[in-house]
């Protein structure tokens, strides 16, 4: 039997994600990072990409989840994923990615307010972020 850990990823409207899972992969500010069972503890920020979950002893396919951004806390049994908003990657809108990806474009291409465009490259990174996790589900097969 694979040692296994448990993981959560829940955002300020549900949990997203509770189940058992051998490995899981996670967009740390840094870069990304790899968690195994009895992982040496840790607590990072996260930034918008992929969470991709794989599940115990054979219980299915990768689970990928989209956060925009938020903190991890690594336990050797349990990972929680505490994020800003958390998107199931069967949940993404590709249109809305989109379009959201092209109005953050044309806001820094303006160059408006410091403001905006910091708010602009923020929903772009969160946009781009979005695409890769439904380009990952397309590779898959979904």
């Amino acid at each position: 039997m694979a040692m296994t850990m448990h993981v959560d990823v829940v955002s300020g409207e549900e949990s997203i994600y509770s189940g058992v899972a051998e490995f899981l992969v996670a967009p740390a500010d840094g870069g990304e990072i790899g968690v195994y069972p009895r992982h040496a503890p840790l607590l990072a920020m996260i930034k918008p990409g992929p969470v991709r979950i794989v599940p115990a002893n054979g219980g299915g396919e990768d689970v990928f989840v989209f956060v925009s951004g938020g903190m991890i806390e690594v336990q050797p049994h349990v990972v929680t994923i505490l994020a800003d908003t958390a998107i199931r990657g069967a949940d993404l809108d590709e249109a809305k990615a989109l379009e959201a990806k092209k109005r953050a474009e044309e806001v820094i291409e303006k160059r408006a307010a410091d403001l905006d465009l910091a708010k602009a490259q923020a929903e772009l990174a969160e946009a781009v972020a979005q695409l890769a996790v439904i380009q990952k589900l397309r590779k898959r097969g979904h």
